[in-house]
């Protein structure tokens, strides 16, 4: 069967030859030929100013599935400063992608934003990460009324049933994984590595109330292999809480070198293990003891799928199982490349798997695609090219997210020659 490129007009989806680019700052005539979208695809946002929504598991639709969540900024290709401030807001896809926006944050990071979300379980609430003074903060803003109200600590990742929040220590994540925390703080416990009284951290969104109930030294104190990690620079990262909200797991890494020695720029090797627990802190569980942990998502209550490498087998996509030792192997050969997999709301929620790729090949293509598990079907929805300065720190991964009905997945790309900016893709024709 011929394959068909798709661009979108005033008139509606059109089928096309070339993929539509955008005017802007590339003007390259061949960008068009580096870029093939499968499924029905357009911008929803549009320069001068750049738009990204951040990490692939984060609510960016509204429960009706017409708003849409992004970040706005007006610069690209640097490391963001603690000067730069950057927009808030949702496009409206029922009014012409119409910019509404929603407020203004002072800690963000290319990969992840600002942690912008709508709260699970609500109608019209849209939170966000910023800072005041001499701390991190959490917005929540109700987008109908305009009533806005601040929690004492910056949030990682939110509970399904929207009642509580999980997160880190943003200052020393920015210390020990530059471009994953915020600027404009110094980490209280620089010298130190494997602090006591900073780790994670559980929020009551309604009340506020923040408790500490894993530290990085009780972290570093369980060994792995030879022995505990107490001579190691501990950080915390990637926190994600299970579907019923009994249960969160997150990435506990470590490295040899500190942010202050010579050699930790030179040095970026580090360690990863996956550790769920509890909401309170307690019965902590290695979920995965590899090292090699990378992308993750819940799958349900009790297992997680993850681009790792389990002892004695090789990198790919497994399905770990919570509070055991129990994993398996999905999409052997069908996934073989590490990508941002989440599953579609759709069915028993187990059914199909969004992924992306990093640019490969020497026309920097960005894979997307879904992946039907019980046919072992893969759906290529397009390769978006990811032109070379997109790269290392303010690199621009498509990070896709679903809708909540899936049928429509919206990426981060530059390939439209306008910088990043959000695209919307069409995968009815796929899911039904």
């Amino acid at each position: 069967m011929k394959r068909r490129r798709f661009l979108h007009t005033s008139a509606g989806w059109l089928a096309a030859a070339p993929f539509a680019t955008g005017t802007g700052r590339t003007q390259d005539a061949d960008l068009a030929k580096l870029s093939e979208a499968r499924v029905p695809a357009r911008a929803i946002t549009k320069g001068p100013q750049h738009h990204w929504f951040g990490y692939y598991d984060k609510l960016e639709f509204d429960p009706t599935n017409r708003f849409v969540l992004s970040n706005q900024v007006d610069f690209e290709g640097r490391t963001p400063t603690a000067d730069d401030r950057i927009r808030v807001g949702m496009v409206d896809l029922q009014d012409g992608d119409k910019w509404i926006e929603l407020g203004t944050s002072d800690a963000w990071g290319w990969q992840q934003g600002c942690m912008l979300q709508w709260v699970p379980g609500s109608k019209n609430e849209v939170l966000w990460n910023d800072r005041e003074s001499d701390r991190y903060v959490a917005r929540i803003k109700n987008v109908e009324t305009g009533e806005m109200r601040t929690l004492p600590r910056a949030i990682y990742a939110l509970s399904p049933d929207g009642k509580w929040g999980v997160t880190t220590d943003f200052a020393r994540l920015q210390a020990l994984r530059p471009g994953y925390g915020y600027q404009g703080i110094a980490d209280a416990h620089r010298t130190s590595k494997a602090p006591e009284k900073t780790g994670l951290w559980r929020v009551d969104l309604a009340s506020g109330r923040e408790e500490l109930i894993f530290s990085y030294a009780q972290a570093a104190a369980i060994p792995f292999k030879d022995g505990p990690l107490l001579d190691q620079w501990n950080w915390f990262n990637h926190l994600l809480v299970a579907p019923d909200s009994q249960r969160f797991t997150f990435l506990h890494r470590w490295r040899a070198k500190g942010p202050d020695d010579p050699q930790f720029a030179v040095n970026n090797g580090f360690v990863t293990r996956m550790f769920t627990m509890n909401l309170d802190g307690s019965d902590p569980f290695i979920i995965d003891p590899s090292g090699y942990t990378s992308h993750f998502i819940w799958r349900d209550a009790s297992h997680i799928t993850a681009w790792t490498r389990p002892e004695g087998q090789k990198d790919a996509f497994y399905v770990l199982e919570d509070k055991t030792a129990q994993f398996s192997i999905i999409g052997d050969g069908d996934m073989p490349v590490n990508g941002h997999n989440t599953y579609l709301t759709i069915g028993d929620g187990k059914e199909w798997i969004l992924n992306d790729t990093y640019p490969t090949g020497i026309r920097r293509q960005q894979n997307v695609y879904l992946y039907h598990v019980p046919t072992r079907k893969r759906h290529e929805l397009g390769f978006f090219h990811s032109p070379k300065e997109y790269t290392g720190e303010w690199r621009c991964d498509t990070h896709p997210r679903s809708s909540n009905d899936g049928k429509q997945v919206v990426i981060d790309s530059p390939h439209g020659g306008t910088g990043r900016q959000l695209w919307l893709l069409d995968v009815s024709g796929i899911v039904g």
